[in-house]
């Protein structure tokens, strides 16, 4: 269900209110990746950060507001990780007449490269999951997997030539709320064997949705 992502009451514009808002995001994350986010409170992330809760609400109204502000960040950084990781890499290989572009090995790798992401920043994995917070921890449409359908349509559209359609975009709409189930349901296995073998079925279903599908 889409949400409505909470402004920050104020956007920094000088260079110590930015550094402020920045040790306010620190805060929050370090402390995702030791307490429950239902214990996550405005008062926790200002001790957190070093300030006082006054100067924290200067800039953030709500604990959801530090939350999707800490979202879009991450957000930013997982769009450079797949453009470093997969695009740029595969835009080297059609230069150099590698052969033939394989749409499904494509996938897998934007895929490995968001998990591997995900495994290294596990106060957003968090986030990005809703492990802890009954309805997730941040609305759908700033929900991190958007990088996926973004590298995706860029590449079909901006590199393949394919046409930008309604349809196109429904099914990468389709396609990202499946991954973000699947991924949460492969990292609730007990074992790293499961997950993975969670994670190589969800390929398979998703590269027969998106690539063979005519």
């Amino acid at each position: 269900m889409l949400g409505v992502v909470t402004p920050p009451r104020r956007v920094p514009v000088q260079r110590r209110s930015q550094e402020t808002v920045q040790r306010i995001l620190g805060g929050a994350e370090s402390l995702l990746s030791r307490v429950p986010l239902e214990f996550l409170t405005p008062n926790r992330i200002a001790r957190e950060a070093g300030m006082s809760v006054g100067a924290l609400y200067r800039f953030f109204g709500s604990k959801q507001s530090i939350l999707d502000a800490l979202a879009t960040e991450h957000l930013k950084r997982i769009r450079e990780w797949l453009e470093i990781r997969v695009m740029q890499p595969l835009a080297r290989d059609l230069k150099a007449d590698v052969p033939r572009f394989n749409p499904i090995e494509f996938l897998e790798k934007v895929i490995d490269a968001y998990i591997a992401y995900l495994d290294e920043n596990v106060a957003f994995r968090v986030l990005a999951l809703g492990q802890l917070d009954s309805r997730g921890a941040i609305p759908r449409h700033a929900s991190p997997v958007a990088g996926l359908p973004w590298v995706m349509k860029s590449f079909l559209v901006e590199r393949l030539r394919v046409p930008s359609s309604p349809e196109l975009d429904l099914r990468l709409r389709v396609l990202t709320e499946s991954c973000e189930r699947l991924i949460s349901f492969a990292y609730e296995q007990k074992t790293n064997e499961a997950r993975d073998l969670v994670l190589e079925e969800m390929k398979r279903m998703l590269a027969g949705y998106l690539f063979v599908r005519a």
